[in-house]
């Protein structure tokens, strides 16, 4: 098997579609379509099954496709491993954040790592933070930064970064905004509109109201924080959002609970080996890791 095949092959069983595998690899269907033949005579079986315009997974198909992966994540360790050898700091990044992160924790950092390491191709994706889990797991991703799960992955390595206190917050002239204090109880007579339910922040504060016996009366949810900062703006409802995010249009309510700390940072496979680049880049979140942390340890900050 050649790892071109078996990179159509994981193209196409992905995207569910030869015509996408293609625009992803830059390839003419035809291209690939011949290079998923080459790999069903090397296999002597059928990998996919072309139903209309449907294409999925023969059985076949399902027991080569964690096997392929493997087979590609393998390769791509030896080429670091072997182009680390000559101790450049240079090459493809392929670095995963999340939307919160990427506006506002990651621009400067992005900035003072490419003004010095400016050999390295940043292939930056944007992605909800369980993707990006999901990713680093699969070895299509060298590093995420992302919100951190609960219940992290043994095979990954998670750091932490920086800690977000998440904020009960409110429009200016929604009625819990007269209230001098509230429980999280009386939030409950009132809709939510929160991230969504696979969210680890979610998951997060789930949690909390789950430990005082008590159920979230979610509105609405959606995955971007920008997007429920404008719905509890106009008064959809209340929310909990990154202290960073606090402005002018939304009121911060008091309420009797101690302070919701969320998780930020990076996560890699533990058993993939790293290029330069790569390390560079974890040497600069963990530079950030550390000033971070002298923060926390200021009077009135405790980390969770």
């Amino acid at each position: 098997m050649d790892t071109q095949s078996l990179q159509a092959f994981l193209a196409v069983a992905d995207s569910g579609s030869f015509s996408r595998a293609a625009e992803q690899l830059h390839l003419t269907q035809p291209a690939v379509s011949k290079r998923i033949a080459v790999l069903e005579e090397q296999t002597e079986a059928r990998l996919f099954d072309r139903i209309g315009r449907r294409v999925t997974l023969t059985e076949a198909g399902q027991l080569l496709l964690p096997r392929a992966r493997r087979i590609l994540v393998m390769v791509d360790d030896s080429r670091r491993a072997l182009g680390n050898l000559s101790g450049d700091v240079a090459g493809k990044l392929t670095l995963a954040t999340s939307h919160h992160l990427g506006l506002h924790r990651l621009p400067s950092l992005l900035e003072r790592y490419t003004q010095r390491h400016q050999q390295v191709r940043l292939d930056l994706h944007f992605l909800d933070s369980e993707q990006a889990y999901q990713g680093v797991l699969d070895g299509e991703l060298e590093i995420a930064a992302a919100t951190l799960s609960p219940t992290p992955d043994p095979h990954l390595s998670t750091v932490p970064v920086w800690i977000d206190r998440l904020c009960f917050v409110c429009a200016r002239h929604h009625p819990l905004a007269g209230s001098p204090s509230l429980s999280l109880a009386e939030l409950c007579h009132h809709d939510a509109v929160l991230p969504g339910s696979m969210t680890f922040t979610r998951r997060l504060v789930e949690s909390r109201f789950a430990a005082a016996g008590l159920g979230l009366p979610v509105a609405i949810s959606t995955n971007y924080l920008e997007t429920l900062k404008m719905m509890t703006a106009i008064g959809l409802g209340w929310s909990l959002l990154p202290e960073s995010m606090i402005a002018d249009d939304l009121h911060e309510m008091a309420v009797d609970h101690p302070p919701i700390l969320r998780p930020l940072g990076y996560l890699v496979h533990r058993n993939r080996t790293l290029s330069n680049a790569a390390r560079a880049m974890l040497e600069m979140f963990d530079d950030v890791r550390t000033a971070e942390a002298r923060n926390w340890q200021l009077p009135g900050n405790t980390p969770a």
